[in-house]
């Protein structure tokens, strides 16, 4: 399949519907060695304006935060000053009335290494994680495992 030449790489972020985005932000914030990204200018300046108010956010560590969405992002990539947002490798947590029903579709996987897989289990165990599964297939092994919302990741 040919690309066409005036096509330019796509900036994304990927999205995960939750419960609590601001527990599962924390949670993978940690998981990851990424920073909860810190909206309160945004949310400050919309205040200011009449377009929030106290109903879409609460405070967090003494900043205000979204009630409704939390996201982390890469410590070492970009961030848009006035609304705290990450210009680069980010995950967003969206709040959403229905709980989670089945198998994810899309997961992410922490590439660990086989000598630090199991102290890195129980690092993530201890964070709210469980452990699924053991995994061995194919020559290699990995560990499924679940966010505290039950969102599934393997640790590799």
């Amino acid at each position: 399949m040919l690309i066409p030449e005036d096509l330019m790489a796509v900036d994304w972020k990927l999205v995960v519907d939750c419960a609590d985005p601001l527990q599962l932000a924390r949670f993978w914030a940690r998981a990851l060695g990424y920073e909860v990204e810190d909206n309160s200018v945004l949310i400050e300046n919309l205040v200011g304006l009449g377009a929030v108010d106290v109903d879409d956010y609460t405070v967090v560590d003494g900043r205000k935060a979204w009630r409704l969405l939390a996201a982390v992002r890469h410590p070492d990539d970009p961030v848009e000053e006035s609304s705290g947002t990450g210009l680069g490798r980010r995950i967003l947590f969206q709040a959403v009335p229905e709980s989670k029903q089945v198998k994810n579709r899309l997961h992410i996987d922490l590439h660990i290494g086989e000598e630090q897989r199991e102290a890195e289990v129980r690092r993530l165990t201890e964070l709210g994680a469980r452990v699924r599964v053991r995994v061995e297939a194919h020559g290699s092994t990995h560990v499924t495992m679940a966010d505290p919302e039950g969102n599934e990741f393997d640790v590799q």
